[in-house]
């Protein structure tokens, strides 16, 4: 998991709301790929989704007729502290911003 392998994932604003929908959970929930509303084709989802796994940001889990998306919170913040919580801030200010 590499800075810059890492900021390029987080560039595209779908796959930053994946990984910002996790950070924000209250536990660490697994969750399918089509429990996230991305509005985009499904390849492009299951690129997105790619991205987020070759990147360290997200395990996969394949079970088959579906896919187990988990947010690999403690690597995250080992490697990079504070960047999960600066990505729920991001979110926070979007929502309840003008």
């Amino acid at each position: 998991m590499t800075l810059g392998v890492v900021l390029a994932a987080l560039a595209d604003p779908h796959r930053r709301r994946v990984v910002t929908e996790l950070a924000a959970a209250s536990a660490d929930v697994e969750r399918t790929c089509s429990s996230f509303t991305l509005q985009v084709t499904k390849s492009t989802a299951t690129h997105h989704f790619r991205v987020l796994s070759e990147s360290g940001l997200i395990q996969l889990t394949d079970y088959g007729n579906r896919k187990g998306v988990l947010l690999r919170r403690e690597e995250i913040d080992r490697r990079f502290p504070g960047l999960l919580s600066l990505l729920v801030a991001e979110r926070g200010q979007q929502v309840s911003g003008p």
